[in-house]
């Protein structure tokens, strides 16, 4: 190899390391830059919950939005047996609508099943309680329950007085129930709720 030659290779072999490390240092720094960007929008959030328009802080958490549950091959199956069969029937009983809505629900429903649940921020005021950017007034709530099982529901369920959807569900994840309910206990009641059929459906379906 001629020393022209070696001088071109060595040359080449460094431009290309300095790329690298270019790069590398690029993509750190993008990754920096995301991880601020999200930690601005976590303080942004928690500030709205602080916001004097809010009430008082008195306790504030974050929870996924909705429960995960593991689910088998054969629970796929059958739901997929189910959805056919339902389509399979509206099409013999000659109604096309049914057989689209079951359709479209067998849709839907597996893309929400491969949609991995937000975080969002809940909290407890001394004006109501706030799940992500909506507030509740205590004036506009009834009373409260929580469902708490140690390997399932988690949850504050809210009676309000709203006329469409009266009951909102908050979860809890691993805060302690207690505290919550003695917070609560403040400026509504207790009043005991029995599962609503949707509940049930969900626990059975692990949905």
């Amino acid at each position: 190899m001629s020393p022209g030659e070696f001088n071109t290779k060595s040359a080449m072999a460094l431009n290309f390391k300095n790329f690298n490390s270019k790069f590398s240092h690029s993509a750190e720094a993008e990754n920096y830059e995301q991880v601020l960007r999200q930690e601005e929008k976590d303080r942004s959030i928690d500030e709205a919950h602080h916001s004097e328009k809010n009430g008082k802080l008195l306790h504030l958490w974050k929870a996924p939005e909705f429960e995960v549950y593991e689910k088998s091959a054969r629970w796929y199956i059958l739901a997929g047996i189910f959805i056919l069969l339902m389509v399979f029937y509206a099409l013999y009983t000659n109604g096309p609508i049914m057989a689209i809505t079951f359709i479209l629900i067998g849709i839907v429903g597996y893309i929400h099943l491969q949609k991995d649940p937000r975080l969002i921020t809940f909290s407890i005021t001394s004006k109501g309680v706030i799940a992500d950017k909506e507030l509740y007034l205590y004036e506009n709530i009834n009373s409260f329950w929580i469902f708490y099982e140690a390997n399932h529901q988690k949850t504050i369920s809210l009676h309000t007085k709203a006329t469409m959807l009266p009951f909102v569900h908050i979860p809890i994840a691993d805060e302690d129930p207690v505290h919550l309910r003695a917070l609560l206990l403040q400026n509504i009641p207790e009043i005991k709720q029995e599962p609503s059929l949707i509940d049930a459906i969900e626990r059975v379906l692990h949905i």
